[in-house]
């Protein structure tokens, strides 16, 4: 079987839709290995080097000019003979040649429509229009998470039959268990706390952040954020500064993946409070490393975190208050609970992944 991908993403983007983009071709390389991976693009990067690397990965410079994406990337993988084109990130080209082809595309989310406000009317209104005529295009649709496929059906209109469920995993580094020295080191390279709860996503509205922050105003209990900063940021700086919190907030960026993953390993809770996701990575990334996590249960998160997470209402910051203080306290809970998260989050491991992958992908030839 040959199976093209739009890898734009997996090319150029740094989080979320590169992350997903990599782990997806990687993984298929792997446990699916007599198959050929072809990456479309224009051009390529040094992200996912070592993923072309293997012999069944092949870069294919796709044709040049404005919107070749659209018009142009379909035709090129029915060129080279591609029996499946794969859209990794809720859009597929819009002109093909005769040649027959499948196509497949993942949705992540449908936030841009629950949550309008975060978007503009532009946005809202291209990122609409492409994710439907790709889902009306496509043989058939991967969503990530039970959350994001009601939504596909709800918003997009689409009949449910045509929608597959397929859980995105994470990056291979928070499985490994990093040396004590590289441990240490990383702990000495940020100046972390001896004990610290830890956030990481991006600075913005809707992972909500601030309420963290709240939450932990009165407390001796450290917060190390690792994301990028938005405008969002001004509204946690002034709360900060407010109450005197310098001290206790932490604020990290330009954190490698290995470093991150030791990051999670060495705090002692994982809190991720946002109001909506398509799926949640970083509550995974923490349920490997063996952190507990405490988390909205909202959207798709407890599709994520599994029962043995703790589950806060994100508008309620009494509420996480009282649970991250409970969690903080009481390290044999917090034992017991990052033991069963440990065991519920082996169903996100790469050979499962991949195994519904090539199931999914098989029964659409």
């Amino acid at each position: 079987m040959k199976i093209a991908f739009d890898a734009k993403r997996f090319f150029h983007n740094t989080s979320g839709l590169g992350n997903y983009s990599r782990d997806l071709v990687r993984i298929l390389s792997r446990y699916a290995p007599d198959n050929e991976y072809l990456l479309l693009n224009k051009n390529k990067s040094e992200r996912g080097k070592e993923i072309l690397s293997y012999p069944n990965v092949q870069f294919i410079e796709t044709s040049k000019g404005n919107f070749s994406r659209q018009l142009k990337m379909g035709k090129d993988a029915q060129k080279h003979g591609a029996d499946i084109f794969h859209g990794l990130s809720g859009e597929l080209p819009l002109k093909w040649d005769s040649k027959p082809i499948k196509k497949v595309v993942t949705i992540h989310d449908l936030i841009f429509v629950r949550y309008p406000q975060y978007y503009s009317f532009f946005d809202r209104r291209i990122h609409f229009w492409k994710f439907k005529k790709a889902a009306e295009m496509a043989d058939k649709i991967i969503a990530i998470s039970e959350q994001t496929k009601r939504d596909i059906v709800q918003y997009l209109k689409i009949p449910e039959s045509k929608i597959d469920v397929i859980y995105q995993g994470c990056h291979q580094a928070f499985k490994e268990q990093q040396s004590p020295e590289f441990m240490q080191a990383v702990k000495t390279q940020y100046t972390l706390p001896e004990r610290f709860i830890l956030n990481v996503g991006t600075i913005e509205d809707r992972k909500n952040l601030l309420s963290v922050v709240k939450a932990i105003c009165g407390t001796a209990i450290p917060l190390v954020v690792v994301g990028r900063k938005t405008q969002y940021y001004k509204k946690i700086e002034r709360f900060i500064k407010k109450n005197k919190m310098e001290k206790q907030v932490l604020f990290l960026e330009g954190v490698s993946m290995d470093e991150l993953a030791a990051i999670y390993k060495l705090a002692d809770i994982f809190v991720y409070p946002s109001f909506f996701e398509g799926f949640g990575i970083p509550v995974i990334e923490a349920l490997f490393s063996r952190t507990v996590v405490v988390t909205s249960n909202t959207s798709c998160l407890p599709e994520a975190g599994g029962k043995d997470s703790v589950y806060i209402d994100p508008h309620n910051d009494l509420d996480m208050k009282a649970k991250l203080i409970f969690i903080w306290d009481n390290e044999s809970e917090r034992r017991r609970r990052e033991d069963k998260g440990f065991d519920f989050v082996q169903k996100f491991n790469d050979e499962p992944i991949a195994k519904e992958l090539m199931n999914f992908y098989q029964k659409i030839i």
